[in-house]
C-alpha cells in the first residue's frame, strides 16, 4: 500500500492505472464506512434492485460477490505498488538491507495501526487480528523476502503457501475443530482461540494471512511485468484465465469450495484472477490507450490511502458518521443523504491534503 511513482528511468509518467485502481479501491471502502450501503439495502429490499444492494457485502459463506474481490485487490495493489517502489529504491543504490529494514518498519507499523484501530471496544480492551493491515504486515514481508526470487520460485511459493493452507484445515483433527469448511469449527477458528481467545462470530480467522499471502506477491509480480513492459496485457490476461480456471473447478468439482472468510485456495485464485483482470483493463485503457482525464476524483483518494483508511477507522466510525448523522436528521434528510456528506467531507479532506502535497506513508 506504498504510494510511491513509477521509476523515471522505465517510464516517463506516472503510472495513472495504479493510482486509479487503487483510488477506486479506497473510495468503495469509505462508502462503505459511511453506511451508505446498508441504507441502499434496506431501502431497495422487496424490489428489484435488492440483489444488486447485496453484492456490496460479503457472502455468508459458500459463493461469491463483489464486495469478497475487494480486499484480494487491495493486498495486490499492495504488492504492485511495493514492486515499484524496491525498483526505484534499487536505482537510488540503497542496499538490501536498507530496503529490508525499510519494509520491517512498515511492516510493524500495519501491524501497530492494524491491531490499534480495533483495540478500543466498549466493552474494554480487545485484541484483535482479523484487520486487512495486520494481515498487510505479515503478506508485504513474506512478498519482500522472496522478491528478487525468479518467477517459477514465486510461483511455486505461492502454490506452497496454499497446499499448507489445504494440509492445515484439511489434516488436524482437533475435537471440535475438525470440519474444514464449516463457519466456527474449522482450523482457523482453533488457531484464533489460541491467539486471541475468541472466535470471529463472521467466520473470519487471522490465518487468512497464509493464503492471502499469494495475492500480495502476484501482485508483486505483476509489478515487474509493468516494469519491463513485456507484454503487460497479455500477460495479466493469461495468468487471470488460468487462476480462474485453477479456482472455479476447484470449487465446480467440490474439491475446495470458494470462501472468502477463510480465503480458501479456490477463493484465492479466482479473486487473484479478477484482480489480474481489473489491472489489465485499467492498464489498457489508462495508460496504453492514455485516457488520463477525469482521473483526479480517484487518484486523490488512492494517494492518501493509508491516512483515509485510518481516519474513517477512527474519526470516521467514533465521531464523524454520528455527527454528521445527528445534523441531517435534524434537518429530515435521508440516512442516504447523511452518508453521501459524511464521504463529501472525507473526500474534500483527501482534497485538502492533495493540493497540500501531504501524502501520508507508513
Amino acid at each position: 500500500m506504498p504510494d510511491t511513482a513509477m521509476p523515471n528511468t522505465t517510464a516517463p509518467q506516472r503510472l495513472l492505472s495504479l493510482d486509479f485502481m487503487r483510488g477506486l479501491i479506497m473510495i468503495l471502502l469509505t462508502l462503505e464506512s459511511t453506511g451508505l450501503y446498508e441504507h441502499l439495502s434496506e431501502n431497495a429490499e422487496g424490489g428489484v434492485f435488492y440483489p444488486l444492494t447485496q453484492q456490496f457485502f460479503h457472502h455468508p459463506w459458500h459463493g461469491l460477490r463483489l464486495w469478497d474481490l475487494v480486499q484480494p485487490a487491495f493486498m495486490f495493489m499492495a504488492g504492485v505498488a511495493m514492486a515499484l517502489s524496491l525498483q526505484k529504491q534499487q536505482e537510488k543504490g540503497m542496499t538490501w538491507n536498507k530496503r529490508f529494514q525499510k519494509v520491517l518498519k512498515r511492516c510493524a507499523w500495519l501491524f501497530f495501526w492494524g491491531v490499534l484501530l480495533y483495540a478500543v471496544k466498549r466493552s474494554g480492551l480487545s485484541f484483535e487480528l482479523w484487520n486487512v493491515l495486520t494481515q498487510l504486515s505479515f503478506t508485504t514481508l513474506i512478498a519482500f523476502l522472496i522478491f528478487q526470487w525468479s518467477v517459477p520460485a514465486q510461483i511455486a511459493v505461492c502454490a506452497g503457501l496454499l497446499i499448507i493452507t489445504e494440509i492445515l484445515y484439511r489434516g488436524t483433527n482437533i475435537p471440535g475443530f475438525d470440519q474444514p469448511f464449516v463457519d466456527q469449527h474449522n482450523f482457523g477458528n482453533y488457531v484464533d482461540w489460541i491467539l486471541m481467545h475468541k472466535i470471529n462470530k463472521g467466520g473470519w480467522v487471522a490465518i487468512n494471512c497464509i493464503p492471502t499471502a499469494v495475492h500480495t506477491i502476484g501482485g508483486a509480480l505483476a509489478g515487474k511485468v509493468l516494469l519491463s513492459k513485456t507484454h503487460p496485457i497479455r500477460t495479466f490476461l493469461i495468468g487471470g484465465l488460468i487462476a480462474f480456471v485453477l479456482g472455479y473447478a476447484l470449487d465446480l468439482f467440490n474439491v475446495t469450495p470458494i470462501i472468502k472468510r477463510i480465503a480458501t485456495t479456490s477463493f484465492t485464485l479466482v479473486s487473484l484472477g479478477y484482480s489480474l483482470w481489473v489491472l489489465a483493463a485499467c492498464y489498457w485503457w489508462i495508460d496504453s490507450k492514455g485516457h488520463r482525464r477525469h482521473l483526479e476524483f480517484f487518484t486523490i483518494v488512492g494517494m492518501n490511502s493509508i491516512f483515509i483508511y485510518l481516519f474513517f477507522g477512527f474519526i470516521g466510525e467514533h465521531w464523524l458518521n454520528g455527527y454528521v448523522a445527528a445534523i441531517t436528521g435534524g434537518l429530515g434528510l435521508a440516512p442516504i443523504i447523511a452518508s453521501l456528506v459524511i464521504f463529501a467531507c472525507e473526500w474534500g479532506l483527501c482534497y485538502f491534503l492533495y493540493r497540500k502535497k501531504i501524502f501520508f506513508r507508513v
